[in-house]
């Protein structure tokens, strides 16, 4: 007899799509903001896009880091736990972040927002636990329009406070993480029940992260979609470490500006994840859904690249259409897909791993952006995302010939 979805309880559903969206918006809140703090130590446009990229490279990496850690310590100890521990941590990086003003203490913020921020491998780990294969898919839209939230609201507060102070922001975002913290403590429940939750002793190598990632790649199911996975990421990390860089270059626009351009992306994650995601998966199902969103990816990323030779606002707002609808018929069908090559017990393996694939792409997307744009010319990253993307529909579309009726049953 099949159980009831667990994903019907909208309270826990709530919780996790609300601990996205502090994520995205703790992200976020800096992006209109950031050029123009630092061009008050730095002056040079070229080396303002090289530190931007060192310290979005540092927070990825520091994700890589922790993702794994954070999803085999909630395989083996429970989700709820973990959770918690990620939202109390990112409340600390975000206070020091508003305490501080030197480039060290930005540093050492960015560390702790990374290290906690891999909570996206726990997030999705229970989302895996709560969900039936049939609601899988939607459920992970669900999580992924929080994150599209977050993107709407956080370059909003950051630009408009800009005018007041740059570290406002941040305060706000520390304060909201801790009410969070005090919602999750008293109404969130386990995902896992103990006999599933308690796998044996913990080994210190299983925290290494190179671990549970050679673990992830020994799957061969799995090791087609986490490359996918890395080439999806590396240009997403490009267009994001210099999209505001580019944006400020080529029509001169204030961080007030940014700010209240930058929300469109979470109106169309909404749209796209919560609520056109479930159509779309019924008409074309996962992996065509997934060439789909690469497909307009790419599209967008070479837009993106002649609008450095063009620039207009209206430009601007087509390609942003295209990269984040594109992104938000990827994400679900990509995650839900990896999820289904590993069983209940190693959610938190399998997210661990690819969210630790997407942290490496981050790392090095955003050290070549810097670097490709400072020296080959403000095009350049943008067509290497676009031949990226190609690769990634090349891949997909491969897989999908070689096993169209893969997967079908739970």
């Amino acid at each position: 007899m099949m159980k009831q979805p667990v994903g019907i309880n909208k309270l826990v559903l709530a919780f996790l799509v609300m601990m996205a969206f502090l994520d995205a918006m703790g992200f976020t809140i800096a992006v209109p903001v950031l050029p123009f703090a630092l061009q008050q130590t730095v002056k040079d446009t070229n080396e303002v896009a090289l530190l931007i990229g060192i310290l979005s490279a540092l927070y990825a990496f520091c994700q890589f880091i922790a993702a794994p850690t954070l999803g085999i310590l909630s395989d083996h100890f429970g989700r709820r736990p973990i959770l918690l521990l990620c939202l109390l941590g990112s409340a600390f990086g975000y206070l020091l972040f508003g305490l501080g003003g030197a480039i060290w203490v930005f540093v050492l913020s960015r560390i702790i927002n990374g290290l906690t921020g891999g909570n996206l491998s726990v997030l999705s780990a229970y989302i895996a636990d709560m969900s039936e294969k049939e609601t899988r898919a939607s459920n992970f839209g669900l999580l992924n329009a929080g994150t599209g939230a977050g993107i709407l609201l956080g370059p909003v507060i950051g630009g408009f406070t800009a005018s007041l102070n740059y570290q406002l922001p941040f305060f706000i975002a520390a304060g909201i993480s801790l009410l969070a913290l005090l919602w999750g403590y008293f109404l969130l429940p386990k995902s896992l029940d103990k006999e599933r939750a308690a796998r044996g002793p913990m080994r210190l190598q299983m925290l290494n992260p190179l671990v549970p990632l050679s673990n992830v790649l020994s799957l061969a199911e799995s090791r087609k979609l986490l490359l996918c996975t890395f080439l999806y990421a590396f240009p997403f990390a490009i267009f994001g470490t210099l999209e505001v860089v580019v944006i400020k270059d080529s029509i001169g626009w204030t961080p007030e500006q940014i700010g209240f351009l930058m929300p469109l992306v979470g109106v169309i994650d909404i749209v796209v994840q919560g609520i056109l995601i479930k159509l779309l998966l019924t008409a074309l199902g996962e992996k065509r859904l997934l060439i789909l969103g690469l497909s307009s990816v790419g599209l967008g990323y070479l837009l993106f690249a002649s609008f450095v030779f063009a620039p207009s606002p209206l430009h601007l707002i087509l390609t942003i259409l295209l990269l984040a609808g594109g992104s938000g018929l990827v994400e679900p069908p990509l995650r839900s897909l990896l999820s289904e090559t590993a069983s209940k017990h190693d959610q938190g393996l399998i997210q661990g791993g690819g969210q630790s694939i997407q942290a490496l792409a981050q790392v090095a997307g955003a050290l070549a952006g810097g670097a490709l744009y400072a020296h080959t010319g403000h095009a350049s990253p943008f067509g290497v995302g676009a031949g990226m993307a190609i690769l990634s529909i090349l891949l997909v579309w491969r897989t999908v010939a070689a096993s169209p009726q893969k997967r079908t049953s739970s």
